[in-house]
C-alpha cells in the first residue's frame, strides 16, 4: 500500500513538474513572438542611391539586421537636402518600425538654411546613436604660393578679396566651412558656388579657383597625387584618414571644426524600450571589426559615445552652431 502511495505522490510531482516545465516554454515562446522587432525595419536614407551615406547606412542596416534576426531595409527618399526624407520620419508611426540615417543637412544646418522646413530636430525625433562624422579637408591649388594656414591667411590679408573658395553650392557644408573660416580668421574669401563636389573640384584642379572645404575621402587621392595642396583638415583633431595633417584649429584658429555627422534617429514617442533595442543593436554593429574597418574605408571617425544623449546634446549644439554660420552667410533656400 505504501509503494503504491508513494508512486501515485510520484506521478503527481512529475505531472506538476511537466506541466510547470510546458507553461515556462510556452510563456518564454510568447515573449519571445512579442518582442520587437517582429518584422521588417525601414531605414529611410534622406539622400540618392549610391553616395556614401547610402553606403554607409546599407554596412549598418546588414549587420543590424542580422542581430535582430528582422530585414532593416534601406528606402532612399532624397530630395531638398535631406528634408524630404526627413520630414517623412518626423510624421511615421512612433512604433520603431521606421528609422532614419540623419547627417548634419537635415539634423542641424537646414532648419536654419530652408525657409519652409516642417520639422524640428530638436523635438521631432527620439535620438538612437551618434555614428560619426566625416571631416572636410581645405585644399588649395597646386601652385598657390602657401604651405599653412597662416600663411594663406597672410596672402589673403595682403590683398583683402583677392582668393576665392569653390562649394558645392549654397548652403553645402563646403561653403559654410569657408563663411566659418572668413569669421574666425577675418579673411574676407569669396565664394563660388558649384552644382556639385564634382565640378567644384575640377576647377580647382585646372587651377580656376584657389581652394575648396571639401571632404577628405574626395580629396584625399588629388591630395596623395599631388594634384592639390592640404593645409589642414577641418575637424577639432586631426583625422584618422590622414594624422599627418595638421588641423585647421591647431594652425591658430582653436574651435574651428566643420565635418558632415552622421546619426541615427526615430520618431518622436517612440517607446523607449525600442530605443534601446535599437541602440543596442547599432552599438554592437559598430564595434564590429569588419565594420569599423569598412566605415572607416568610407572616410568615417567612428563615434566613441554611443548613449542616445549623446546624440541629442549634438544635435543641440550643431544647431545652435550652424544656425550662426547661416545668418552670418545670409544664405536661404526655398
Amino acid at each position: 500500500m505504501n509503494n503504491y502511495l508513494n508512486r501515485r505522490r510520484m506521478l503527481r510531482a512529475l505531472s506538476a513538474g511537466l506541466l510547470a516545465t510546458g507553461l515556462a516554454a510556452a510563456a518564454v515562446n510568447t515573449a519571445q513572438a512579442g518582442e520587437f522587432p517582429e518584422k521588417a525595419i525601414t531605414f529611410v536614407v534622406p539622400f540618392p542611391p549610391g553616395g556614401p551615406t547610402d553606403a554607409m547606412a546599407r554596412t549598418l542596416a546588414a549587420g543590424v539586421g542580422q542581430l535582430l534576426g528582422q530585414s532593416v531595409v534601406v528606402d532612399n527618399r532624397a530630395g531638398a537636402g535631406g528634408n524630404i526624407g526627413a520630414s517623412a520620419v518626423a510624421r511615421a508611426a512612433p512604433d520603431g518600425y521606421t528609422i532614419m540615417f540623419g547627417t548634419s543637412g537635415p539634423l542641424a544646418i537646414n532648419h536654419s538654411l530652408y525657409s519652409k522646413v516642417d520639422y524640428d530636430p530638436r523635438t521631432s525625433f527620439a535620438p538612437i546613436i551618434y555614428v560619426g562624422h566625416l571631416p572636410n579637408i581645405l585644399v588649395v591649388r597646386k601652385d598657390l604660393p602657401v604651405d599653412s594656414v597662416q600663411a594663406l591667411i597672410a596672402l589673403e590679408k595682403a590683398k583683402p578679396g583677392s582668393l576665392n573658395f569653390a562649394s558645392s553650392g549654397n548652403g553645402a557644408s563646403s561653403h559654410l566651412a569657408g563663411v566659418l573660416f572668413n569669421g574666425m580668421a577675418g579673411t574676407d574669401l569669396q565664394h563660388v558656388p558649384y552644382r556639385g563636389t564634382g565640378p567644384a573640384l575640377n576647377d580647382l584642379l585646372a587651377g580656376q579657383v584657389d581652394m575648396s572645404f571639401t571632404d577628405i575621402l574626395t580629396a584625399m587621392p588629388y591630395v596623395r597625387s599631388g594634384r592639390v595642396k592640404p593645409l589642414g583638415v577641418a575637424t577639432a583633431q586631426r583625422s584618422q584618414v590622414a594624422p599627418e595633417l595638421p588641423s585647421i584649429a591647431e594652425q591658430g584658429l582653436p574651435g574651428y571644426d566643420v565635418s558632415v555627422f552622421f546619426g541615427v534617429v526615430a520618431p518622436v514617442g517612440t517607446p523607449p524600450e525600442r530605443i534601446g533595442r535599437l541602440n543596442q543593436a547599432f552599438a554592437q554593429v559598430l564595434q564590429s571589426d569588419k565594420v569599423r574597418k569598412s566605415l572607416s574605408d568610407q572616410g568615417l571617425e567612428l563615434s566613441t559615445d554611443y548613449r542616445p544623449e549623446y546624440l541629442a546634446g549634438f544635435i543641440a549644439s550643431e544647431l545652435d552652431k550652424w544656425h550662426a554660420v547661416v545668418e552670418q552667410a545670409g544664405a536661404r533656400l526655398d
